[in-house]
């Protein structure tokens, strides 16, 4: 992809005439974009890369935590495990339990504690013993994953990166536009191979437009599967997809009630699917459990927040049971009557299965990945695809391939602009005069179906650049 630049266009071998309006006007439109867009590009990269490999750095960093002292044969009841991590933190509350099949691993118990936030106690499964706890937030990973989420800034972070990302597809769809070879599999050949000898302006807009040519479509990919996680688009697509009945399983919706509370209401670790999903009532009817008071047999350890360690054990054993492999997350009620929910997370969505169960353990509803809906499949395939974790290290190894683009593409965006700026002003490429109305307004007219956040910028920057910019003074460094 071209770069912004200050001076003279960046042209590919057979690009398009630089001055054309219809180039002059996605050339402009490509430095504002970067312009707006590659700070937190860079950021949300290096954030992503190192989320890929969570699992790696955190056995790397913390394997006195990860790691069983000794293999475990047998494991200690889960709910011994939960009041054991409760017991080393004073004050704290187990909201959910990772249970291990892999004999030399801890299992991770996620406490609430008041003023701190999420606290994990890693507890030996062979013998019950905390061996540790850290709090999420202050490892790298716990780093790296808020500022790929929110930017460390809460949910105006969410509306930002949603925004950033929106503009980061018009990047890269005007910076194709602008490299785009003509002259046959000769100019395709050179453009998509870096031709770095001689140095100077030539080496960087080769290796420039060489590189978002390998990575555009990954880096398209990585946006629009990270979307659906978002604020406004996020909600915007859960909702259509629920609306018509491709979302959450429609086993759930006999549970609709104004009161019912949602699995994401709790618990952000869930699929993308079941974020909204209604949870079945543990006890009573589903117009009235979800007020249920305790019953006479949750007088027990846990049982006043809907759960017991006979019936959290039941739960566990009916799941591995019924097949579920690998890490067994459990979350745990904050309250009788709401149900104790049992899912796997694997790195094929396919063999996803979730489970809710009553505080004795007895099982409420069962669902699949097969029962989501097609759009909720769709998605949850690609988040898996996004995270690096479907098809194994070539996976990880290809989303790490992406973010480091982002990053190159980056600095010698930078550099470019940077060698090529006039003196006292930010060098934006100058427009057409007029610009061309038709290919405006059918930018925003895709822009505006697509991405809502991105045309409503759009407007909003063009109106600037058309009606303050050309005319205030006091603006002349930012043309």
């Amino acid at each position: 992809m071209a770069a912004p630049s200050s001076s003279a266009a960046p042209v590919a071998v057979g690009a398009p005439a630089r001055d054309s309006g219809r180039y002059r006007l996605f050339w402009r439109w490509h430095f504002y974009a970067g312009l707006f867009v590659l700070p937190v590009l860079v950021l949300l990269a290096v954030s992503g890369a190192v989320y890929l490999f969570e699992r790696d750095i955190g056995d790397a960093l913390h394997p006195e935590l990860r790691f069983a002292a000794t293999p475990w044969t047998a494991q200690v009841p889960a709910g011994a495990m939960v009041l054991a991590a409760e017991a080393a933190v004073p004050g704290a509350t187990a909201t959910r339990i990772d249970v291990p099949d892999d004999r030399t691993r801890t299992a991770r118990v996620h406490l609430a504690v008041p003023g701190e936030g999420r606290r994990i106690a890693f507890v030996d499964p062979g013998d019950g013993r905390v061996a540790g706890t850290q709090v999420y937030e202050r490892t790298l990973v716990g780093l790296a994953d808020r500022l790929h989420g929110t930017l460390l800034i809460g949910k105006t972070g969410s509306y930002l990166i949603e925004l950033v990302a929106s503009w980061a597809v018009l990047l890269v769809l005007t910076g194709l536009y602008l490299a785009w070879p003509r002259g046959g599999l000769a100019a395709w050949r050179r453009a998509l191979w870096p031709r770095l000898r001689g140095g100077g302006r030539g080496a960087w807009r080769s290796l420039h437009a060489a590189v978002g040519w390998w990575v555009a479509g990954l880096v398209l990919f990585l946006i629009f599967t990270g979307l659906p996680w978002s604020a406004f688009w996020g909600g915007w697509v859960r909702s259509g997809a629920e609306a018509m009945g491709a979302g959450y399983p429609a086993a759930y919706r006999r549970y609709v009630a104004e009161d019912a509370p949602v699995l994401g209401d709790d618990f952000v670790d869930v699929p993308w699917t079941l974020q909204n999903a209604p949870l079945p009532p543990a006890a009573g009817d589903a117009g009235h459990a979800h007020h249920a008071p305790p019953s006479a047999a949750a007088a027990v350890d846990g049982a006043s927040r809907g759960w017991g360690p006979a019936g959290l054990q039941r739960a566990v054993d009916h799941a591995r049971a019924h097949g579920l492999a690998g890490d067994l997350r459990v979350f745990l009620p904050s309250g009788a009557g709401a149900p104790v929910t049992a899912y796997n997370y694997p790195g094929r969505p396919q063999d996803q299965v979730t489970f809710h169960f009553d505080a004795q353990g007895a099982p409420l509803l069962q669902v699949t990945f097969q029962d989501y809906g097609l759009m909720a499949q769709g998605i949850e395939l690609g988040v898996q695809l996004h995270m690096g974790r479907y098809f194994g290290r070539a996976n990880q190894a290809l989303m790490l391939s992406a973010c480091i683009g982002v990053v190159v593409l980056s600095v010698t965006g930078t550099v470019m602009w940077w060698r090529r700026r006039p003196t006292g002003r930010l060098g934006a490429p100058r427009g057409h005069r007029p610009a061309p109305t038709a290919g405006l307004l059918a930018l925003i007219a895709a822009a505006a179906v697509v991405l809502p956040m991105l045309a409503a910028s759009l407007l909003v920057v063009l109106l600037f650049d058309r009606l303050a910019l050309a005319r205030w003074p006091a603006l002349a460094w930012l043309r």
